[in-house]
């Protein structure tokens, strides 16, 4: 992928995770329970991907990002305690 598609890709991506955080921001104002938004959220993406692939491999790749995702913001996190 050229330098251009790089940054078209990643400006969609960002429209998409902004969106996303509105989502969240709408379901922490109907439920202040974590769990059901988390669960809800998890729920979403096995929906994504339903009768394109087997639940386990959805699962995989939720891990795949959380693999990725955590030391983002581990690091993240330590910065700011800095």
């Amino acid at each position: 992928m050229d330098a251009k598609a790089q940054e078209a890709a990643f400006e969609a991506y960002k429209r998409v995770e902004e969106q996303a955080m509105r989502i969240v921001a709408e379901m922490k104002s109907q439920s202040p329970k974590k769990v059901d938004i988390e669960l809800a959220l998890l729920t979403a993406l096995f929906e994504l991907h339903k009768n394109t692939l087997p639940p386990r491999t959805i699962g995989k790749i939720v891990q795949g990002h959380l693999d990725t995702l955590v030391p983002f913001y581990e690091q993240a996190q330590e910065q700011e305690g800095s």
